[in-house]
Order: structure tokens, then sequence, then C-alpha cells
């Protein structure tokens, strides 16, 4: 995760080893719930060869956490408001814990997919809450940018890691890959009280909180991605009314979980549009590309997950060195050129066939698509954050997870579709990867025109 030679270099050793303990540990809760999201790529196969299970079910592995995760995510920052930001922590990384360790002993389908959900309700609980104890526990601004920079950089190592880790524990047995977050969580549980600062409940305790919200958006993201899935028009006109039933729960709200004013910025709203539409694009391509690689060209669940390192490789590399382009191009061309980039390298795994040479054309795709990668999402976040002033800093960094979150069920959902419904072979997986591109075109045109003010940044946060 975050080496020492990392922290040092980011100034982050203060005199207060305390301080630097808490960090580590809240840094490995975002870890884990990165590496949750790309675990299940490498293992899907496996999984379903081992229970029998078909690609639209396989497809909620990943989109059941995705969805759930982002659509509780703002809710979940008010719970830790309200009842106390490291109570939330512990208790809803406990939950997490629970959740793997019962999903590695089912051989079900939807109960293992049942799992996932709370995994993904619990993963945006915890969030918020280590966030917040982030933004309490360091209060100088440059010890805080520094701290928010290592938690980000965590983030992306988690995504990058689980990936190989998924390879690595899917040679042995798929159920590992559930497992293996439980021993981490369970050793951040034991140290954590005695290291993250208890400030009790804040001052706003005594608001309330949008349950409605929470639940009519959840509700209805999770019936559009079953409508997409299953074709259902019944689920389809179901998701059309619970969103229109939330943003009329929104208006009438006192403490709404999201004002709807802020859309009214054009930079919020084309950073949270283009971000969704880059997580339709990379989730969705990478449960596409880890199916062709292992059922059309044989890979193995270890050989699969070594041979997207590149990727990760080019994502990490990039995304620290985003800052320079960001400074001279400013937010939106940056991040439309990244988009731009990373449609190139999804639309050259058009040319992937049966028997296509790796180092010649599959290499080649993944370094320019991590490129692009790389390039475009920080400056997404960095848009999405700025667009607000400090008082609405914790809803601009959920309004911007969950965008990606929802993103990725979705994408994975319509992917999974049309690779059901162009037929077997490689034919779908063409048309699956084609369809991933144009996600991350639209992202493109979305960005270009939602953030045409020339914004200045720093160094961008990584990528996760």
């Amino acid at each position: 995760m975050i080496d020492v030679e990392t922290e040092k270099e980011m100034g982050m050793f203060q005199p207060d080893g305390r301080r630097r303990l808490a960090l580590l540990l809240l840094c490995t809760a975002v870890f884990l719930d990165s590496m949750d999201l790309s675990l299940m790529g490498v293992a899907l196969p496996a999984i379903g060869r081992d229970l029998s299970l078909p690609e639209d079910t396989l497809q909620w592995l990943v989109s059941g956490y995705a969805v759930t995760y982002g659509g509780f995510l703002l809710l979940g920052g008010r719970l830790a408001d309200l009842l106390g930001r490291r109570r939330m922590f512990l208790l809803s990384l406990a939950v997490f814990a629970a959740a793997s360790l019962v999903g590695g002993v089912l051989s079900d389908g939807w109960p293992l997919v049942v799992t996932r959900v709370v995994k993904g309700l619990a993963a945006a609980l915890t969030a918020p809450a280590a966030l917040s104890l982030i933004t309490t526990t360091f209060t100088e601004e440059t010890q805080r940018t520094r701290a928010l920079g290592v938690y980000a950089l965590a983030g992306a190592t988690g995504y990058s890691g689980g990936l190989i880790a998924s390879g690595l524990l899917t040679e042995v047995s798929w159920r590992l890959v559930f497992f293996l977050p439980v021993p981490i969580a369970l050793l951040v549980l034991v140290v954590a009280p005695m290291a993250l600062p208890d400030h009790g409940r804040p001052d706003s305790a005594g608001r309330r909180f949008d349950v409605v919200g929470a639940v009519t958006v959840t509700a209805g993201v999770l019936s559009l991605v079953y409508a997409l899935t299953e074709t259902s028009w019944p689920a389809g006109v179901a998701a059309a009314l619970l969103l229109a039933g939330f943003v009329l729960a929104e208006r009438r709200q006192r403490f709404p979980l999201v004002p709807l004013g802020v859309f009214r910025s054009r930079a919020v709203s084309g950073a949270n549009l283009a971000a969704l539409a880059w997580a339709c694009a990379t989730i969705g391509w990478q449960f596409a590309a880890v199916l062709y690689l292992q059922q059309v060209r044989g890979y193995g669940a270890l050989a699969t997950g070594l041979g997207i390192v590149p990727m990760g490789a080019a994502i990490m590399v990039t995304a620290k060195l985003a800052g320079r382009p960001i400074a001279r191009w400013g937010l939106g061309r940056t991040a439309a050129a990244g988009l731009l980039v990373q449609a190139a390298g999804i639309l050259l795994f058009l040319r992937a066939g049966t028997d296509t040479a790796y180092a010649w054309v599959l290499l080649p795709a993944l370094v320019v698509h991590g490129i692009g990668n790389g390039l475009s999402f920080p400056s997404l976040n960095i848009a999405a954050v700025g667009a607000l002033p400090e008082d609405q800093q914790g809803l601009a960094s959920g309004l911007i997870t969950s965008a990606v979150q929802i993103g990725a069920g979705i994408g994975v959902a319509v992917l999974a579709s049309v690779m059901s419904s162009a037929g077997p072979g490689i034919d779908g997986y063409r048309a699956a990867f084609l369809v991933a591109g144009c996600f991350s075109l639209a992202g493109a045109a979305l960005a270009h025109t939602g953030l045409r003010t020339r914004t200045r940044g720093t160094e961008a946060p990584a990528t996760a």
C-alpha cells in the first residue's frame, strides 16, 4: 500500500505517531473498498463455472456492489454526522468483513449477490466516515491536502492491486477473493479504537437525514440496471418513477440528500456526467475484457491479472503527472483529451480476435487505455470538487464518487446485455468494446462542453 518513502516524500511524517497510524488505517479502508470492485473481475469466469451461473447473474456481482455503494454514499455521510464518525467507521467496516466472510462460504448465485449488495452498503458508510475523519484529524491546510493525496493514492493502489490479487487467488480458489478482505478489516478494527479520534457527535446531529432520497435513488438505479440487463420494460418504468420520486422528494426535503441547486453549476453537472460516462466505459470494458481473455483466448486467472497490469501501471504513472497538463490546458481540455485517448485504447480492442498476439495488439491497447484513464479522471475529480464552496466539499466528493459507482453498475449491465444480444463468440465481445468506446467518446463531449472554463490546478489526485 503506502510505503515509508512515499509518506516521507509527501511530508506526512509528523511528531504525532497516532495521527500517522490513523491515516494508515483510514487509507486501508479505502484500499479495501477500491480493491473489492476490481477483485471480482478476474474471478467471475471461475465463479460462473463452479456455480453454473449465467453472465447476467455474474454481472450483478459487480453491479450490485457498485450501484449500492454509489446510491447510499451520500446518506453515509449524513449518518456519520448524526451517529459519530468513528462509530460509523467501525460499525460499517465490521459489516463489510462479515459480508465478505459469508460470501466466501456460499454456493448459490443470488445469495452471493446479496452479500455483494451488503458490502456495497457497508462501503458507502465507511468511505465518507473515513474521509471526514481525515479532514478533522489533519486540520492544517497543507497537511490535510497531503493526507487526502495519500488517501486517493490508496484508492488507486487498491483498484490496481485487486486485479493482480484476483488472478493470484483465483488460481487457488475463487473463494479466497471473498476471504481476502476479512483479515485486513479485522486488523483495522482491532487497532482503530486506539488510533482514531473520537469527537462524539458533531453539532449537526440534530438534523434529519434523507432516508427517502437515498432509498428512492438507489432503488431507481438498481431498477434501471436490472431493466438494461434483462430488457425489462416494467423495470424500466419502475426506474423512471423511482428516479422522478427522488427528484420530487429532494425538492421538498428541508435537509435533502442532494440539494438540486448544485446542478445549476455547469462544472458540477458536466464533471459528474462525464465521470458517469467514464465509469460506464472503463468498468464495463473491464467486465468484457476479462471474459474475453479467459473464455476466448483461454487465459488462466493469473495470466489475466498479470495481462492487465500494464494498464494499471499506466494509470498510476499518468495520474501522478496529470497536474502538468491540467495547469497548461485547463481541466476541461485535459479531461476531454484523456477520455478521447481512453476511447482510442478501448476501440483498439476491436482488433482482438481468437488468436491475437498480446504484445502487438492487446498490450498497446491496454497502455493507451491506461494513459487516457489516468489523465481524465483526476481532471474530472478536481473539477467536481473545485466547483463547490468549502462548506459543500463533502457533498462534492460524494457526488463524484456516486457518479463513478453508479456508472460502473450501468456500464457492466449495458455491456453484458450487448454481449448477449450480439451472440456467442468474438462478435459479442467486439460489440461490447465498441459500445464502451462510445461511452468514453460521450464522456469526452460532456467534459468539453461542461468544463470550458480554464482552471489551473496543481498535482492531480490518483484515480481510483
